[in-house]
């Protein structure tokens, strides 16, 4: 017996050029049939689900229209671009997506040749198609170039930076605002989108044409303008574009981005154009065509492996909870005995934990929306005012606002707190998430003192310790996920500053920790110890200001010391060498080694087997130790490299 199949359409199409063969009337059902296989394939491997659904029609739409990969088709973010990488060849291994050795959970350059820029974070999309729609001009070509960005991203001044440099050049450039959430649009409907495709029609734009000809021989610059404004606002208070208009966009819009009826003659119209930067509103629904990503407040934005039928997410029994929850409930806790804390959040309060403290503080809890840039600065302007603002956001994310966290805190010595979510190796994100470089990139400034939380206890009394710090700038990091199950304090206790702690005593060998590494490091002690290795194990809790004293006799006392951190080099390990160094602690033949994440970046696994890869998991400490020891685990003497 056959059985049939769900996705018959789908099933006869892997790349965008056998799509083009169909006809319109056939993208309705191949819309459905690739609803269904994105829901089917994302309940497998969990990941980014809500916004894949909005855009399913759009996805298949720009498919359609444009001859990609000849023309760029740029998605800004890459979580919605699941649907795309089934259009592109990528069926077969969607089920890998996220999964070691399978589909980036985001758009890839080294993964397809549809995939014409990497992105996972926000607002990248229209700098990047500016830049190819320049290259294609220098070169001569004709190809188009499309960035789709949701209206989340254009929070961020990076969009309306590349727009209005994109404006000012007039450079044939087409892009779509996924706008998912109402935020932007009126209601759209038959009329709107008649408007959208009269507007972008040819007629309309030799009109156009002919206007701004006419108003270029007015008898004055002011008429002229003023001509040329008539035509723009006359159009703006028809389809609400007169922002875009001002920053030089053709507006076109708004239009139901699940109607394929009215998307495709648009996208023909805009393709057709010769000239200026077109921008197409499109207004669709988050989860669109999956009832519980419908009702859900998220719109399951990011989901585990789920069961189709119920929307059930497969949640896993934890004995220890997650450092983000650790972290808003310290908060919590602190901001009930002292009323000028304030929390801080560039779009991302429940990746973090801000939600918590959003529920009992909402008129002391900012989310800023993705403008890392901005929160950093109005949380110096807090700072100046005499509050204690935690500017929370994720390792990855700091980087967008560093020369803020340079100019306008470190060199000013305001007191901001920067909690840095996501520390170290994330699992399923993959490289772009992984909080790899913020030990380097603050511990060079001066006056900064930076933390790094060892385990979710440590991570309450680091919060209190940054609560206590009002004189300058500090931060700590805690990595993604659960913590060690250690017994958790009622409150937490302010620790002393550049002061670091010992957990087991030894004489041969020195584990010297910085941050969640150091259960491994307890572990690898114990490997250590039945190969008859004395091993201390140390936790550094502060990279800047070092604990010198302990690293001092850290090293008078041991044949080796290792330093681990969950970061680059240029971080925790250069500081302790550094200080080694200055101190003449080097001079006497100590065996100093420093196990920091590799020169490259590691692709999206579980973390165990991150870490694994990066050799910073017990057997790669133990396997160190024995290199600084010249031997091998048998006990042979090995030659140096």
């Amino acid at each position: 017996m056959t059985v049939s199949s769900k996705t018959p359409l789908l099933d006869q199409i892997k790349t965008p050029q056998e799509l083009r063969r169909l006809q319109p009337n056939q993208l309705r059902q191949l819309a459905d049939e690739l609803r269904r296989e994105t829901i089917d394939a994302v309940a497998v491997t969990g990941g980014h689900l809500g916004a894949g659904l909005g855009v399913i029609e759009l996805t298949v739409a720009l498919h359609y229209v444009f001859d990609t990969p000849n023309d760029r088709l740029i998605w800004d973010v890459g979580h919605q671009a699941y649907p795309h990488k089934i259009l592109t060849n990528r069926r077969d291994r969607i089920r890998t997506l996220r999964q070691g050795g399978g589909l980036s959970g985001f758009t890839k350059r080294a993964e397809s040749e549809y995939d014409p820029f990497g992105a996972a974070h926000s607002s990248t999309s229209i700098s990047a198609a500016l830049g190819m729609a320049v290259a294609r001009d220098l070169q001569d070509k004709q190809n188009n170039v499309i960035a789709v960005i949701g209206d989340g991203a254009m929070s961020a001044g990076m969009a309306y930076e590349a727009m209005n440099n994109a404006g000012a050049m007039n450079s044939r450039l087409i892009v779509v605002l996924n706008d998912n959430d109402m935020s932007i649009a009126p209601p759209v409907g038959a009329l709107s989108a008649y408007l959208a495709r009269r507007v972008s029609g040819r007629g309309y734009h030799r009109l156009r044409k002919l206007i701004r000809s006419v108003a270029k021989h007015m008898p004055s610059k002011m008429l002229e303008q003023r001509a040329m404004a008539m035509e723009e606002y006359a159009r703006g208070l028809v389809t609400g574009g007169t922002l875009f208009d001002e920053l030089g966009f053709f507006y076109v819009g708004p239009i139901d981005g699940h109607n394929i009826d009215h998307l495709l003659p648009v996208l023909q119209n805009v393709r057709d154009m010769k000239n200026g930067p077109i921008l197409v509103h499109v207004v669709t629904q988050k989860g669109k065509g999956y009832a519980p990503a419908e009702k859900s407040a998220d719109k399951y934005h990011g989901v585990v492996k789920f069961d189709v039928a119920t929307g059930a997410q497969q949640k896993a029994k934890t004995a220890a909870p997650a450092y983000q929850k650790v972290y808003g409930e310290s908060l919590i806790k602190e901001a009930r005995k002292d009323n000028k804390i304030v929390a801080i959040t560039a779009a991302m309060p429940s990746g973090t934990g801000v939600d918590l403290f959003q529920k009992e503080f909402p008129d002391r809890t900012f989310d800023v929306g993705i403008a890392e840039q901005h929160g950093v600065t109005f949380a110096a302007g807090l700072a100046t005012e005499g509050y204690k603002p935690f500017a929370t956001i994720y390792s990855t994310f700091l980087q967008r606002a560093y020369d803020q966290v340079v100019h306008d805190v470190a060199i000013q010595r305001l007191p901001v707190r920067f909690a840095m979510d996501r520390a170290g190796l994330v699992g399923a994100d993959g490289p772009t998430h992984a909080g790899a470089f913020d030990i380097a990139y603050l511990g060079c400034l001066p006056g900064f003192v930076l933390m790094a939380a060892a385990d979710e206890a440590e991570l309450v009394h680091m919060v209190a310790t940054a609560v206590a710090i009002d004189d300058r700038p500090s931060a700590l990091r805690y990595p993604r996920g659960e913590g060690r199950g250690v017994p958790m304090p009622d409150e937490g206790k302010p620790l002393e500053i550049g002061k670091g702690r010992i957990l087991r005593e030894g004489s041969k060998v020195a584990l010297f920790s910085y941050g969640a590494r150091l259960g491994e490091c307890l572990k690898a002690a114990d490997e250590l110890a039945t190969y008859g290795l004395s091993t201390t194990v140390a936790d550094a809790r502060f990279a800047k200001p070092l604990d010198v004293d302990m690293l001092l006799r850290l090293a008078r006392e041991h044949e080796v010391l290792l330093t681990i951190e969950e970061g680059a080099i240029g971080g925790f390990g250069s500081f302790v060498l550094q200080t080694l160094a200055e101190h003449g602690a080097l001079d006497r033949g100590l065996k100093v080694r420093s196990m920091v994440l590799p020169d490259l970046f590691i692709d999206q696994d579980s973390p165990n087997a991150m870490y694994a890869k990066a050799g910073l998991d017990a057997k790669g400490i133990v396997t160190k130790a024995f290199e600084a020891l010249g031997q091998n685990m048998r006990g042979e003497v090995v030659k140096l490299a």
